[in-house]
């Protein structure tokens, strides 16, 4: 029968596994690195949790919703087939796609294209920078779990990016924004140019410490300058980083 174990304890068990198996994928991770992680035995971590893919579940529930794992009934059973991602899943369907993407889409001609742009470039941001724990769980193990790829980059992932293309090839056909010559590799470079400061920065010992505030008003000054025709002005909040 499930027993109750300390939250502290789960939350503990769940922060370590989401370290570890970000850390070293999930093939080369083993329990034992997790229990050194926490600084129990082996045989102590298998009291609380019953095996590396109960584990590696428990990790993608903390990645996703940290506070659901205090939650957690101990031992933590071995998942069913296909039941593992089963957290990712339901993170990706609480998950509201973009609505200012969608509802920019759904607008011919918005009268203040450069606030639009920055709208939508800050609600990527914002998704990457607030979801990057799992999102680094997910990019570390995806190629080495059966169907954690197809799930997220496939499903989820591939429809955002389409969007975004499907929104600069429109404004860019208008002259809205300023024409690329391959709308899906200018919304390639939007979409790495967000990730790396919104996330991929902080493994990065020389930049590391930048100011989040800093970081997020230089990636809409360059990508608004990239983007938006030099004529363009609205009343968009001024997002020139500090010194320029």
């Amino acid at each position: 029968m499930p027993r109750r174990t300390p939250s502290t304890r789960v939350t503990d068990i769940a922060r370590a596994a989401c370290t570890v198996f970000t850390a070293k994928g999930y093939r080369q991770t083993l329990m034992t690195d997790v229990g050194r992680e926490l600084g129990l035995s082996h045989a102590l971590l298998y009291q609380h949790v019953e095996s590396k893919e109960a584990l590696f579940q428990l990790a993608l529930l903390y990645a996703s919703d940290p506070g659901a794992v205090a939650g957690v009934a101990t031992p933590v059973r071995t998942p069913g087939p296909g039941d593992v991602l089963r957290p990712l899943a339901d993170w990706a369907s609480r998950r509201s796609g973009f609505p200012v993407l969608q509802a920019a889409l759904a607008d011919d001609g918005p009268r203040a294209v450069r606030r639009e742009f920055h709208d939508v470039v800050d609600e990527l941001y914002s998704m990457i920078e607030d979801n990057r724990a799992v999102l680094a769980l997910i990019e570390r193990c995806a190629p080495e779990f059966p169907g954690l790829g197809a799930l997220y980059f496939d499903d989820a992932r591939r429809g955002q990016v389409d969007e975004l293309e499907q929104y600069l090839t429109s404004r860019m056909r208008t002259g809205l924004l300023r024409p690329a010559p391959d709308p899906a590799l200018a919304t390639q470079f939007i979409v790495e140019t967000v990730a790396w400061f919104a996330w991929h920065r902080r493994d990065h010992p020389g930049v590391a410490a930048v100011d989040d505030g800093a970081a997020r008003s230089t990636v809409h000054y360059l990508l608004a300058a990239a983007f938006v025709p030099d004529e363009t002005s609205d009343d968009t909040p001024d997002d020139t980083p500090a010194g320029g």
